[in-house]
């Protein structure tokens, strides 16, 4: 009998899951490094909006890696500040005091 080269065995089916799920987590920690961003440098705040949701839906599966998941979580919260941070800020509205200055209404001329 001739002796055959010792074959490299294949790890178990587990640790191939858990080193696919690192790559996975490695990856989406690259690709939130370059952001979309618009014409004045600034996150689109749509396209953060979906990459927020598909994070927080990865998260949220029962089966999914632990390591993919602390992934998911942590750059689901940095998509949502960036969804916070581009959104439009509302208008300050008049107070008290500066309504009746103006004669009571919004929007009313003074005479």
């Amino acid at each position: 009998m001739q002796d055959q080269p010792n074959e490299p065995s294949m790890p178990p089916a587990q640790d191939l899951r858990h080193r696919d799920a690192v790559m996975i987590a490695s990856l989406l920690h690259l690709m939130s490094h370059y952001t979309a961003r618009d014409e004045d440098d600034r996150p689109c705040v749509r396209l953060a909006s979906v990459i927020e949701r598909h994070l927080c839906a990865l998260a949220r599966l029962p089966e999914l890696d632990p390591v993919l998941r602390a992934t998911c979580e942590q750059l689901c919260e940095k998509w949502a500040g960036m969804v916070d941070d581009g959104m439009p800020r509302p208008a300050p509205k008049p107070g008290f005091l500066e309504r009746i200055m103006r004669g009571g209404r919004l929007g009313a001329s003074p005479a």
